[in-house]
């Protein structure tokens, strides 16, 4: 189960890598603009100041996201759904994939599948972290392997679940698109309070930790967060009252094989 709140916890800085996704697509009037794992749906709704004559539609598979989502006063029809059974109608000219593939292990062939199912010149963005070497996953996984935890959680934690720019470009290139890929490091400063959770564990409790939430019970979660957040704090010390956190991020942009001559 996805909660709103805790995804929301640091809103400013994951809602950045979106920004700068949306911003690279040059896509002038589209018909229809589709939010794919729209979460809370707050994002979604920027694509309307964006593009405020095309349909804006967000879907995700929380019931909880699209409650939230539902409540903002803003021209976009949200509704539940999975991405992997999600198709394209005939009249949407951008999809946007912000932070979900990861979770979508046949992500590569949906992609695939999209880039062609797609109408012609089209736009497809997505986003994806890279950061699944970074000490704090390298520190979850670790964890989920001790004795205690390793058969409930090590089929859950992946370690490369994504590619990188180049395989993403080169995969999408062969499905006839054009395509943009990058990759940025944000240092994201998290404000530390002695009195609190360490911030990468309050971080990653939106997100990463929430398979293992859900496979453990209360005291085997408790026993788990704790230990782990030990190891964050050696891995990610508090320095000037915040912690300095490196989050990679993996983004492409893509269009559909019509005008794929063009300059992206």
């Amino acid at each position: 189960m996805w909660d709103p709140t805790t995804y929301l916890r640091y809103g400013d800085e994951r809602s950045r890598p979106f920004h700068d996704l949306v911003a690279r697509v040059p896509a002038d009037r589209p018909r229809a603009v589709v939010d794919l794992g729209c979460g809370p749906g707050t994002l979604t709704a920027s694509l309307a100041a964006r593009w405020p004559a095309a349909a804006i539609r967000g879907l995700d598979s929380s019931p909880e996201m699209i409650d939230r989502a539902a409540a903002l006063a803003a021209p976009v029809e949200f509704s539940v759904g999975d991405v992997r059974d999600w198709r394209p109608a005939p009249d949407v000219d951008v999809v946007v994939c912000n932070a979900v593939l990861q979770w979508v292990p046949e992500h590569r062939e949906l992609l695939a599948r999209w880039a062609r199912e797609l109408p012609a010149g089209a736009w497809l963005a997505f986003q994806v972290p890279g950061n699944f070497d970074a000490p704090s996953h390298r520190a979850l996984r670790e964890v989920a392997r001790r004795d205690r935890w390793a058969a409930t959680l090590a089929p859950l934690l992946r370690e490369t679940p994504v590619d990188d720019a180049v395989g993403y470009a080169a995969s999408l290139a062969a499905a006839g698109c054009a395509v943009d890929a990058w990759e940025t490091v944000y240092v994201h400063l998290l404000p530390a309070d002695p009195a609190a959770d360490h911030p990468v564990l309050a971080w990653m409790e939106g997100t990463a930790l929430r398979p293992v939430r859900a496979a453990l019970n209360a005291a085997g979660w408790a026993d788990f967060r704790a230990e782990l957040g030990v190891r964050l704090a050696e891995a990610y010390p508090v320095r000037q009252g915040q912690v300095y956190f490196p989050f990679r991020r993996i983004f492409t942009v893509a269009r559909t094989v019509a005008r794929a001559e063009e300059k992206l």
